[in-house]
């Protein structure tokens, strides 16, 4: 199971390509699609997020979508909001994923092996599901079984993890999960999950090793 930022994707890509993107296109993307079911149910994910009375409507969500880009707040609503917009990027052919090159590689050698190969991601399972198509590798979909985000649960704490163990078909001690955060590896170790540290280049040398 893997990580996305800083594990198959530079940090650089996400921090410098996808969340400008977003911003740049906010106001125009919700001001053209505000009555699609997709953005009215996103309005209600995040003010649930944000513990309000009721949905936002159209300023308030832009104002609170600007409020937690500002804060680095990987919020639900929010990380589905700009999942759209970068659909729109993508099927508009403005974006294209970067992965680091041994991703492909290494996909490929777990598919023909007959592994499992999911993704565990803060980032919407609808984006996720955009990104792995549109790579500067090409279309890694084939590579894929499975998607989760933090609808499942934080990615900090250990029960998200029993979850998703409990929707593959291996036991927790046979899955291995791949992140450059170690709170979220202690995460996956404390559901019973093996755990290894990912050191990609623009990220600290905290070389901590998980069995």
């Amino acid at each position: 199971m893997l990580d996305i930022e800083g594990t198959t994707s530079s940090v650089a890509y996400v921090y410098d390509v996808l969340f400008p993107f977003a911003r740049r296109h906010l106001h125009a993307y919700v001001n053209r699609y505000w009555q699609e079911p997709d953005l009215l149910a996103i309005s209600e994910q995040m003010a649930k997020d944000a513990k309000a009375d009721q949905p936002f409507d159209r300023d308030e969500l832009i104002a609170e979508a600007h409020r937690l880009m500002d804060a680095d707040i990987k919020a639900t609503g929010l990380k589905q909001l700009e999942g759209q917009i970068w659909k729109d990027g993508y099927d508009h052919g403005e974006l294209q994923s970067h992965v680091f090159a041994d991703v492909p590689v290494a996909m490929r050698q777990w598919h023909d092996i007959g592994a499992d190969v999911r993704i565990f991601s803060s980032g919407s399972v609808a984006a996720q599901r955009l990104s792995f198509p549109h790579t500067d590798a090409g279309d890694l979909r084939r590579w894929v079984q499975g998607h989760y985000d933090t609808t499942i649960g934080p990615k900090t704490e250990s029960d998200s993890y029993h979850h998703i163990a409990s929707e593959y078909r291996w036991p927790a001690d046979q899955i291995l999960f791949l992140s450059d955060v170690t709170a979220e590896l202690s995460a996956a170790q404390a559901a019973g999950m093996r755990a290894a540290l990912m050191v990609r280049p623009g990220r600290s040398r905290s070389w901590i090793r998980y069995s």
